[in-house]
């Protein structure tokens, strides 16, 4: 099954370098929550951009890359109603490895709706 069109996640939609990741986990806001913690902070550019943070600590990779496709699903799902001009960057922690989908879902929907005084996100 391949995604066409607005339901792919670009790669201009997501963080892929260190010094973003770095950057963001440094001057950005954050969220916590049971099972994630969610850092925002301001883009340079004008889409929203992803980067997920999953440690070998959480489980095996197969445990790790579910919990990546279904933030990244969420993500894409949400991005046209998210703040435009946003990095947010989701790290799952060791709780998040057991977690059915919905619970995810809800979870990242909570920390994502939630304003940051501190950064206006």
């Amino acid at each position: 099954m391949t995604l066409k069109g607005t339901e792919q996640l670009p790669k201009t939609a997501r963080l892929l370098k260190r010094a973003e990741f770095l950057k963001l986990s440094r001057a950005g806001a954050k969220l916590q929550s049971a099972n994630f913690v969610v850092i925002t902070g301001r883009s340079n550019g004008q889409q929203s951009r992803l980067g997920i943070t999953v440690s070998g600590k959480v489980g095996n990779s197969v445990i790790r890359n579910r919990i990546k496709r279904q933030v990244r699903e969420f993500f894409r799902r949400r991005r046209a109603a998210l703040q435009t001009g946003t990095d947010f960057l989701v790290i799952a922690r060791k709780s998040a490895a057991g977690l059915p989908g919905s619970v995810i879902r809800s979870e990242l929907g909570r920390a994502f709706t939630q304003r940051s005084p501190r950064n206006g996100c």
